[in-house]
């Protein structure tokens, strides 16, 4: 196996697993979230808007990912 396709077959997993590992946070951000919403009702937009900005920090993993798979990509082409 040469490094191209080794490349190849590794930047795709590598994207697969960032979303798979941004989705597990993003789910547990929302279950905590909803829990101190539950616990204190008064509180829920000052939560919320942390949650917001946590969901964003999340999200930014998968999209770095994203990035480095079309920079690969274009290194291989």
């Amino acid at each position: 196996m040469d490094i191209g396709s080794a490349v190849g077959l590794s930047a795709p997993l590598g994207v697969g697993l960032a979303a798979f590992g941004s989705g597990i946070g993003l789910g547990l951000a929302v279950l905590g979230a909803m829990i101190a919403i539950g616990r204190q009702p008064d509180a829920s937009g000052k939560i919320m808007t942390n949650m917001i900005i946590g969901a964003a920090l999340i999200e930014a993993l998968a999209i770095y990912a994203l990035i480095v798979f079309f920079i690969l990509l274009q290194k291989m082409g």
